[in-house]
């Protein structure tokens, strides 16, 4: 039983890990918490969903349409709703603010056009399952981990290896310095907001799969245990999200296993406070020194 709510876990955990590296990339170059991630994240699920259902193509055509989509939809949080409020030096708090608002939007969106209710998903790479010992592995358990690893590599090349990455980087320590260094400081901030809404549409399209189910309010329980992993890691940190995610997944498994399932959700909130009482920075956050 614990090798098989061990693997549940690790798998549970790549899809908190997958929404907590675009998260990360978003606070480490806005030092901004969007809480619309989560919202954005049930809506890339839908879009694949309706696109296939609607044009019955190929799944790989509408989930590439959707995360096309979705990614418009993340610029469009930036371009309309939160450059304006860096033209005007807002704080940080009107923005949180307005990515709440903004992610309501989304929701409602979702709940009059699409569907109030639970409805059934398509799981197109189950491709069968093996036992190792006891426990039983799905096919889907396991693109859903090599996705993670996968992304995380193609990320950290991104934002250590590439020149957008350089200027993302500059911009996260000093976006008025990069600007006059010549980085396109609001072109940089789109893009990653771009990035951070397709990878919530990549997660949403495998947890719906994964559970052969999605309902419009799935969003605000998975943006709050993203935020939660995104901290427990470290916020800023890529390796930091996937390990946070992980973790909170299998505590989540094993809590819901051997102890009671309707405190699923509590278990995740529980490590992360004991972690942060003795790691403020979370477990791959550096401290921040200010010169003064």
């Amino acid at each position: 039983m614990f090798l098989q709510q061990l693997i549940n876990g690790l798998a549970l955990g790549s899809i908190y890990a997958l929404i907590a590296i675009g998260y990360s990339l978003v606070f480490g170059v806005l030092k901004l918490v969007n809480f619309a991630n989560g919202s954005i994240y049930m809506l890339g699920g839908f879009l694949s969903l309706v696109l296939f259902n609607k044009f019955q193509s190929s799944f790989l055509l509408c989930f590439a349409l959707a995360l096309i989509i979705n990614g418009l939809v993340g610029f469009c949080l930036d371009f309309f709703a939160l450059r304006r409020l860096r033209k005007t030096n807002a704080t940080r708090l009107v923005g949180l603010i307005t990515t709440m608002g903004f992610g309501t939007v989304i929701d409602n969106f979702v709940m009059l056009f699409f569907s109030n209710a639970t409805v059934p998903y398509p799981n197109i790479i189950n491709f069968g399952s093996f036992r190792i010992g006891n426990a039983i592995i799905s096919s889907t358990q396991i693109i859903i981990f090599l996705s993670v690893v996968l992304i995380l590599l193609l990320m950290s090349f991104l934002v250590y290896g590439t020149k957008i990455g350089k200027a993302m980087r500059a911009t996260s320590q000093n976006a008025d310095a990069a600007r006059l260094m010549g980085v396109n400081v609001n072109g940089v901030i789109s893009m990653t907001f771009i990035l951070s809404a397709i990878l919530a549409g990549v997660s949403g399209t495998l947890v719906g799969m994964y559970y052969q189910m999605i309902d419009f309010t799935s969003g605000f329980s998975i943006g709050m245990k993203t935020m939660a992993a995104a901290v427990l890691g470290g916020v800023g940190s890529l390796p930091g999200a996937v390990a946070g995610g992980l973790i909170i997944g299998i505590v989540e498994s094993l809590g819901a296993a051997y102890i009671s399932s309707a405190y699923r959700n509590a278990f995740a909130f529980i490590v992360l406070i004991i972690v942060v009482l003795f790691l403020p920075n979370g477990l791959f956050g550096k401290e921040k020194i200010s010169k003064v």
